[in-house]
Formats: C-alpha cells, structure tokens, sequence
C-alpha cells in the first residue's frame, strides 16, 4: 500500500468535507459538550492512487494536540495507523506534550485501536452522552453491540518530542 500526506488546504478542502460528512452523515463532532465542524478543522489526508483512504482531523490547544475524528476509507488496511503516525510527527516536530482523544463506551474497536498503539485510558466521563444528546440530538441512546451509549472515554498519547531542524 503506498501513500501520500499532505495537510488539509485550500486545494482539497471539498473533497475532504464531502469525505467527512459522506462517513459522519453531518460536519459536527461533538466532544465534552463542545461542538466542533470537521469541515473546518485542520487535517492531515491520505492520498491512495489519487483518492482520499483517510483523514484525521484535530485542534491543538497548550501542548495538546485532540484528535477530533478519525476515518480510513477501507479499515483494517493501516491507512489509520499510519495517519495516527503522521499526527504523532507532527505533534512532536511542534512541541506538543500528548494526543488525546475522546470516544464513547461503546466503541470498542476504537478503544482497541487506540490501546494498540500505545494511548492510555486516563479518565471516564460517567453520563457525558446526555450532554452530547442535549446538542445533537441524533446520538443514539444504543450503540454498538447494543451498548447503551452513555460516556465519553479520554485516551492520551505521550510524547516524545523531536528536535525541530
């Protein structure tokens, strides 16, 4: 599999948005009670023979850099991993301290994703969906595997930052 990066700009800011919203059914990402539109969000995209294979988008806020979504085209192919690894150098070549990232109780593969490459559970948010369902309603009360869907989950990545040249 061979794959290019390059950030979100000006040039592929369409094909992205409609990307996002074709995967989320909508451009808002709501974390901790926080609205974010991914179509405005800075990204990094993977590029596969010309087509989009994933995205992440994120913020970044003192030190911090928070992954607001995460998708590749076809999972289970590494095109996530390796966008993670894009974050992780980017992060690093800034000075960031951590990645962190929030998902919900129910998304199980996330979490699994997440732990495999090294983030840590730090903290539970007990009943933060009903927050979330409060701005958007279209949340589902049950999630995956019939999961009800009731807390945000924050993982973190430490890091090690690379000297800038």
């Amino acid at each position: 599999m061979s794959l290019t990066f390059t950030p979100i700009n000006p040039g592929n800011r369409q094909a992205v948005n409609s990307y996002l919203i074709q995967r989320w059914y909508t451009h808002q990402m709501v974390v901790r009670g926080r609205v974010y539109n991914m179509c405005t969000l800075p990204g990094i995209v993977a590029w596969q023979g010309g087509h989009i294979a994933g995205v992440v988008t994120y913020t970044a806020h003192r030190g911090v850099l928070y992954v607001i979504s995460l998708n590749a085209t076809v999972p289970g192919q590494g095109v996530g991993t390796a966008l993670l690894n894009q974050l992780v150098l980017l992060g690093q070549t800034a000075g960031n301290r951590v990645i962190q990232l929030i998902t919900t109780n129910d998304n199980l593969a996330a979490l699994r994703f997440y732990q495999r490459r090294g983030f840590c559970l730090v903290r539970v948010y007990p009943g933060a969906i009903s927050a979330s369902r409060a701005i958007k309603p279209q949340i589902p009360l049950v999630g995956e595997y019939g999961i009800p869907l009731r807390d945000e989950i924050l993982l973190q990545l430490q890091l090690i930052p690379k000297e800038r040249k």
